[in-house]
């Protein structure tokens, strides 16, 4: 490895470092005041982690087809398990291990070859 290609990966290590703990560090300062975050903050904090999850079903169900092979009974019992493990024990990661579990349990033993 040249000096210069050394040079330039130690100074992109420090600069990802840097940005990376800037990211961490930016709302400690600027929401700690010891009020409330503003309401903006309090808004997107309730509205986006379920609008996130809800794009990432729809992304892993894009490819879906319901006409065809096994009707997308795999994944659609998959999520319906991990509805009724949250709604049940109220645990994000029960939850997510369970239905990801079961998923591939259908995919590798049950509709093999389907």
């Amino acid at each position: 490895m040249s000096s210069d290609t050394f040079t330039y990966s130690v100074i992109i290590i420090a600069l990802i470092a840097v940005l990376t703990f800037g990211a961490r560090f930016v709302p400690f300062a600027l929401f700690s005041r010891g009020g409330r975050p503003p309401a903006v903050i309090q808004y997107l904090g309730n509205v986006l982690p379920p609008a996130v999850m809800v794009l990432l079903i729809v992304y892993c169900l894009k490819a879906v087809s319901i006409t065809s092979g096994n009707h997308g009974l795999p994944e659609f019992v998959s999520i319906a398990a991990v509805v009724l493990l949250y709604k049940v024990f109220k645990n994000n990661l029960l939850a997510i291990v369970g239905g990801t579990g079961l998923y591939m349990f259908f995919i590798q033993t049950a509709f093999f070859g389907a």
